[in-house]
């Protein structure tokens, strides 16, 4: 079998037109679960009633079951809800005109919050239980030592953690296309299927996913050498 090099180069080039959206939906994801995920981290921490079991339920549902699942129920079914509850309403929208770019935002943060809950935590519990007493002999309130000692230490610890998913994230964007939405993936597979050269376009896609990947990988190194130095700098 001989690949097409024409087209897999041609291809290649095209499907870098799709990185920009899977960027997008990874960022976004990611800043939009931030504040829910950090809730539930602290929720789980100090063990608050009722709320507890609610998000262990949440955490657990989320991280035991596919995305592609979680993807294709959401995409089905939310837009019907919404339709409904706007008919009822008497309007008008058409809420499948919605770009799917924004139905891709709520799967994905989603699914995000409950990985990054569970990042947080860990981050938080690594740092000495000392650390608080400390700044409690040095006259800071709780939310003080909370913000100015806990966070910072705790995010340096999270770097790597957070580097994981925020590749294992932006790898689960390759799913999107079955959203309509063009990404990387969804530009190369609409190449192939002209003249069923998907080996071609599978290549290209494993090229360019391993080309991004490596990049974010060396940014997030690159940023925990910097806070680290920073860290040891302020000792």
């Amino acid at each position: 079998m001989e690949l097409n090099l024409p087209f897999l180069w041609r291809t290649f080039f095209l499907a870098l037109q799709g990185i920009p959206v899977a960027l997008e939906i990874t960022i976004l994801a990611l800043v939009f679960s931030v504040v829910p995920a950090f809730f539930m981290a602290l929720v789980r921490i100090y063990r608050v009633r009722i709320l507890t079991p609610m998000v262990k339920i949440y955490v657990s549902f989320i991280r035991g079951t596919p995305i592609v699942v979680q993807i294709l129920i959401i995409y089905s079914l939310l837009p019907s809800l919404i339709n409904w509850f706007v008919l009822k309403t008497g309007s008008t929208y058409d809420i499948f005109s919605i770009d799917p770019v924004i139905y891709a935002l709520v799967v994905f943060t989603i699914h995000t919050a409950a990985g990054f809950s569970e990042l947080i935590r860990s981050a938080i519990l690594t740092v000495d239980g000392g650390q608080m007493d400390a700044a409690a002999a040095l006259g800071m309130k709780k939310l003080q030592a909370f913000h100015l000692v806990i966070i910072p230490q705790a995010a340096v610890s999270a770097i790597p953690n957070l580097c994981n998913l925020t590749i294992n994230l932006f790898k689960e964007t390759s799913l999107v296309f079955l959203m309509t939405v063009k990404d990387i993936t969804a530009i190369a597979k609409i190449e192939a299927s002209y003249g069923y050269n998907y080996i071609e376009a599978y290549l290209d896609i494993f090229i360019i996913y391993l080309l991004v990947c490596s990049a974010i990988q060396a940014v997030f190194y690159a940023m925990e050498k910097f806070f680290r130095k920073v860290q040891r700098k302020t000792r």
